[in-house]
């Protein structure tokens, strides 16, 4: 067996088994941290390279959901290919259940440095939910 030694630092293949597909690890895109206060949750979510216009949030069933979209152009008119990119350009949602009772009024949202924060408000405590029931596997 011969080892060929690398010609540079740089190596195609060094990070390639990291990658999320074959680690099964949570996507590096919107990264969220949830606090819990007296009053309320504090949501902080990570969208770097996302501008304001480019984020919507909505409330439906009970579900939270934002949404961001980015359509950043080629702007490099050069010929050539990518060696390695790592940046992430494109659409991704994430959705959080926060109850039935909670409404758009209930929520506060501000963007700055690209971080989302979103403010909900808490609502009387929900009712208590039924036991687990647990399945059978044949």
């Amino acid at each position: 067996m011969m080892m060929i030694p690398r010609r540079n630092d740089f190596d195609l293949f060094d990070d390639m088994f990291s990658d999320p597909f074959f680690t099964g690890s949570e996507s590096k895109v919107m990264k969220t941290d949830i606090k819990e206060k007296k009053d309320k949750y504090v949501i902080e979510m990570d969208l770097p390279g996302y501008d304001k216009e480019d984020i919507k949030i909505e409330i439906q069933d009970g579900y939270l959901t934002v949404h961001a979209k980015a359509n950043k152009a080629e702007t490099d008119k050069e010929e050539g290919k990518y060696v390695r990119k790592e940046r992430y350009y494109g659409e991704c949602s994430r959705s959080f259940y926060v109850g039935d009772e909670i409404t758009e009024e209930d929520i506060k949202a501000k963007f700055k440095n690209g971080t989302l924060t979103l403010e909900v408000n808490k609502k009387d405590e929900p009712k208590e939910l039924p036991d687990k029931k647990y399945i059978d596997i044949e």
